[in-house]
């Protein structure tokens, strides 16, 4: 028994050390790290297999609880407090999530921007387009006078903080509603949701285009854009989840639709939570930087800062899960020999125990 120990205690304190570094903070091992933690781990089980033969009651005490918690490092989910975890998924998890299926997001953007400029273009041709697409009950109608279209951008300046709050509140509840919607109708096909995204782009496209033909331009744009950069881009991020758990129901691939719309779907999830995120941030931009006293250049400077804080927060995402890819990848093309071995030392470990008692 002696000469088994003194065999394998290097290995042994080599996990045990790991294990220790994991359990002190997460996310500590690097890759080549957590695959030699794994590893040790799969010949220690063989070594406890084999221990458990001898009748050494204190080593096999020793092993299946050192195996216990390599296990639950390996393999269990991570018990940090739910607002850490819900930190690190907003700073980390969201981007890269959006960046894993960026495909889908890509041609929610191109939707909502080919409906667009058909809704501008038909607008601008055609007055009887513009209001058979543009809402009667808006006060925005086509062929409206400067000074009407004026009044209503800078309508609710001068409310109270309370009254802003209520529509925050109005103006989330509403966003939400075109987010679930673009997001659920994408089980059925897809096809509700391209209509969706297409549809809320040429709503767009006519709205620009009845303050274009009065000649509205730059109080225009410093009215959508510090709060439509974060909106638009959340309902963006929403047809995405349409589209993608569309093509999970129409291409499974060899999956059943059933698994491959779960897996679509816990994609979906994460990306939900991010943009429940930005609409909340949106409602609240909306009602206190659009209903304020700001100058035309102050919300157009704050519309730039808001694009270039999401555009590198979700660059930095694209980043991070490009790294994570390369790193897959290497750790995949390891030579046939390397990545078998443990597999190889279990087996003909297992196989010694049938034959022969550890000396």
């Amino acid at each position: 028994m002696s000469g088994f120990v003194a065999r394998h205690k290097q290995e042994w304190d080599e996990l045990a050390a790991l294990v220790a570094r994991a359990r002190r903070r997460e996310g500590s091992l690097t890759a080549a790290e957590r695959q030699r933690l794994d590893e040790l781990y799969r010949r220690t089980t063989v070594y406890l297999a084999q221990a458990s033969t001898t009748g050494a009651k204190s080593l096999v005490d020793y092993l299946n609880a050192l195996t216990a918690s390599a296990h639950g490092v390996i393999y269990l989910s991570s018990r940090e407090p739910a607002v850490r975890r819900l930190g690190k998924f907003i700073v980390d998890g969201f981007p890269r999530t959006v960046a894993r299926q960026w495909k889908f997001h890509l041609a929610s953007a191109l939707l909502v921007a080919a409906g667009g400029l058909v809704g501008f273009f038909a607008a601008t041709a055609d007055p009887i387009t513009a209001h058979a697409l543009w809402p009667a009950a808006d006060a925005r109608q086509p062929g409206s006078t400067p000074e009407q279209l004026l009044a209503v951008l800078r309508h609710g300046r001068d409310q109270s903080g309370g009254e802003k709050f209520t529509f925050a509140s109005f103006l989330f509840q509403h966003n939400l509603k075109v987010a679930v919607l673009a997001m659920a109708t994408g089980v059925l096909a897809a096809a509700p949701t391209i209509l969706l995204m297409i549809f809320n782009g040429m709503l767009l496209g006519v709205f620009v285009a009845i303050h274009y033909q009065a000649d509205i331009r730059s109080e225009l744009w410093a009215w959508i854009l510090p709060h439509g950069v974060t909106e638009i881009g959340a309902i963006i991020l929403c047809g995405g989840i349409g589209l993608m758990l569309g093509h999970a129901v129409v291409f499974p691939g060899s999956s059943t639709r059933t698994d491959s719309l779960q897996a679509a779907g816990r994609e979906a999830a994460r990306v939900c939570v991010g943009a429940a995120v930005m609409l909340v941030l949106a409602a609240l931009i909306e009602s206190y930087v659009r209903q304020s006293h700001w100058s035309t250049a102050a919300r157009l400077g704050f519309a730039g800062g808001t694009a270039l804080f999401w555009a590198t927060y979700f660059a930095r995402g694209f980043l991070k899960e490009r790294r994570a890819a390369v790193t897959r990848l290497a750790s995949r093309s390891t030579p046939l020999a390397t990545s078998l071995r443990p597999t190889s030392a279990a087996l003909t470990a297992c196989s010694a125990v049938e034959v022969q008692r550890i000396d």
